[in-house]
């Protein structure tokens, strides 16, 4: 019956042995890698026994603060990838000379820069803001938990669902070689005839999904959930720039979702919606992938301006200056950010007054960003400044994200964009707005929260040195590309025929290697952190003397986060509590309500995925099946909706006596 080839496609679909990619060396080698890290971890973790409490503690948790935590583990873990293809593709730029082809053939090279691009953004960027926003949020507005617990763990585990699909790809079959954004017609039927761009669509779909439903459950928390007296203008700055964010994610992220279908059926149907036949148009297609885009880039940057105002006043030791102010550039930066969209391609004809109007906007989008910017340097006027890591990661941001901000209003200007659009100068801006603001926003919100999360601080000798090889591994690796692209060098390139351009590769590959050096200081600082974790822990429950409501609870925060709901009469409500003598009641604890751990996300994010695999390989069978399966484990679910667990007002009791202690004199 296997000999039937009929039979067998039925069974595997297009999914053949030719599909492995056996006769690329460097594949091979880098899934004999993954393999055996991945024997060893699932080895050392049967070993000691650890299966039956990560699923009881953590996969299946509904707690918003493990969830935050696996979140920011995700996104760590596909840093490492992410960062791989970014090196790999440094280095073949800087070997690619005089007649040399490099390392990489034209083919392995595509798939390395567009898997770099999704799997930075999607998957790195994206999990980490969502896992801050997800741990400090319900902490900062007086909450025991997000509004649905549930959904919440199916968000991250669809988002983990993308990210086993993205993985997939580099083992079985190839990814996309379209760039990360994915433009028809190269991302059509007839120019990518194979399994890349499925498995882009599908992986994206898979995740996009659990980001749509991750934002809509934060806006109803924040809207929902307050504290009795946190009116939304005693809202902590972070909250606020989180409400904006998940506002941005639910009105963009389904137009990414439509894109992508009416792409997938193109692909799969044979419809015209992205083609210049029957009435079709790529330009539609890149309208609708920016008008998701470009939003994405501020889904991306707000939440970390919240973490770099909750940084300022508490490292300045002074209230934010300007709430207010802060407050409205959020909000104006959250409208405007839907109007210059289109600044991503002045150079595809539509004309001197649409072009006009979007550059327009896109200078002005910059004013309130720079109000934000002079907010935090005169909160550090006259404070009393302490270059603590998380005040040093803000410092480096104010510096470098300034420079990418001048560089963005330069590209503003439809005649400088014409000339640099597809240039080397900006992959620079770019990458100098999402290095020098999210990823740095980013450590110094790992840095100021650890504390809370894991009762104890961040080693701070390896945290110096992570600091130092990121923040000049940066301006080493990408100063040298704004050179080069003033100097006409389009992005993308594989090899260069001009030998004086090498110079200029070499050392943004040396800077690309410090960026190296810092990620692994960056691991050894959590390892060390941990090993150490007794000399680092936190004995007061603020180990920063911080302002806002999560510092009112322990480090790590129980279950339930607050044994009373507090009542919030300022603006720096913790602050206030200290000020005015609060005093944490002993008695009167009653037993606590909290939604019992599932499994059904982890099962739905498996069925997605198997889903997924079967629409990219045309096995309709396993994607009929996944689907069937999907529908019937979210019906079943709909029947356990209402378990949960008291916890006893007696364990409440001694919980927070303990707590009481460890805060004394804090209170």
């Amino acid at each position: 019956m296997f000999d039937n080839p009929a039979v067998l496609k039925a069974i595997f679909g297009r999914l053949t042995l030719d599909q492995l990619p056996l006769h690329e060396p460097i594949v091979v080698a880098t899934f004999l890698v993954v393999a055996l890290g991945g024997i060893a971890v699932v080895g050392a973790i049967t070993y000691f026994r650890l299966w039956g409490y990560l699923w009881r503690e953590w996969f299946t948790s509904v707690d918003h603060k493990k969830i935050g935590i696996m979140y920011m583990a995700l996104a760590t873990i596909m840093l490492l990838r992410g960062f791989a293809d970014a090196i790999m593709m440094r280095l073949q730029q800087s070997l690619a000379f005089n007649g040399s082809e490099g390392y990489l053939n034209a083919h392995h090279y595509d798939q390395i820069f567009t898997a770099h691009g999704v799997i930075m953004i999607f998957f790195v960027a994206m999990p980490f803001v969502t896992g801050l926003m997800n741990y400090v949020v319900p902490l900062q507005i007086g909450a025991r938990d997000v509004s649905f617990p549930f959904l919440n763990n199916f968000s991250f585990w669809m988002t983990a669902g993308g990210v086993v699909l993205v993985m997939m790809s580099l083992f079985i079959g190839e990814f996309a070689q379209t760039g990360w954004l994915a433009y028809p017609p190269l991302s059509g039927i007839a120019y990518s005839p194979n399994s890349g761009v499925d498995y882009y669509i599908w992986a994206l779909q898979i995740a996009g999904v659990g980001t749509t439903l991750s934002g809509i459950n934060l806006i109803a928390t924040i809207v929902k959930m307050r504290a009795p007296g946190m009116t939304l203008m005693r809202m902590p700055v972070f909250t606020w720039t989180s409400l904006c964010t998940n506002v941005l994610i639910v009105a963009a992220f389904p137009v990414l979702t439509a894109v992508l279908v009416l792409l997938s059926l193109d692909r799969y149907v044979g419809t015209n919606f992205f083609t210049n036949d029957f009435g079709g148009s790529p330009m539609m297609y890149v309208n609708f992938i920016w008008i998701w885009g470009h939003p994405e880039v501020y889904i991306l940057i707000l939440p970390v301006f919240g973490v770099f105002s909750e940084v300022t006043s508490t490292f300045a030791g002074k209230r934010l200056f300007g709430y207010t102010s802060m407050v409205y550039a959020t909000v104006v930066i959250t409208v405007l950010s839907y109007l210059v969209w289109l600044h991503h391609f002045f150079t595809m004809g539509s004309g001197a007054s649409v072009n006009s109007f979007f550059g327009i906007t896109t200078m002005i989008i910059s004013i309130p960003t720079g109000a934000k910017m002079f907010n935090w340097l005169f909160t550090m006027y006259r404070g009393r400044i302490r270059f603590e890591l998380p005040m040093m990661w803000t410092i480096a941001f104010m510096l470098t994200f300034v420079i990418g901000g001048m560089t963005g209003v330069l590209l503003a200007v439809p005649p400088a964009d014409f000339i640099l659009h597809n240039s080397l100068f900006l992959i620079a801006h770019f990458h100098n707005v999402i290095i020098g603001g999210v990823v740095f926003g980013i450590f110094a919100g790992i840095n100021f929260w650890f504390p809370k999360a894991f009762g104890f601080k961040l080693d701070d000798f390896w945290g110096k040195v992570s600091f130092w090889f990121w923040v000049i591994g940066f301006y080493v690796a990408f100063m040298p590309l704004y050179a080069l692209g003033l100097m006409g060098v389009t992005r993308r390139l594989r090899v260069f025929e001009d030998p004086s351009l090498q110079i200029w590769f070499v050392i943004a590959a040396f800077g690309a290697f410090l960026i190296l050096l810092g990620i692994v200081a960056f691991l050894v600082q959590i390892a060390v952190s941990i090993r150490n974790r007794e000399k680092l822990r936190d004995t007061t429950g603020d180990p920063w003397n911080a302002r806002t409501l999560e510092w009112a609870t322990s480090s790590p925060p129980p279950a339930y986060n607050f044994a009373f709901t507090p009542v919030v009469h300022d603006l720096d409500a913790w602050w206030d509590m200290k000020e005015n003598g609060y005093k944490r009641p002993l008695e009167g604890f009653k037993p606590i309500h909290m939604p019992s751990n599932t499994g059904t996300g982890v099962i739905i994010a498996v069925l997605s995925v198997a889903t997924g695999f079967g629409l990219v390989w045309y096995m309709w069978w396993l994607a009929a099946l996944g689907f069937v399966g999907i529908l019937a484990v979210a019906i079943a679910h709909t029947f356990n909706y209402h378990r949960s667990f008291n916890i006893p007002a007696e364990e409440v009791a001694r919980t927070e006596a303990a707590r009481t202690r460890l805060l004394a004199g804090q209170a």
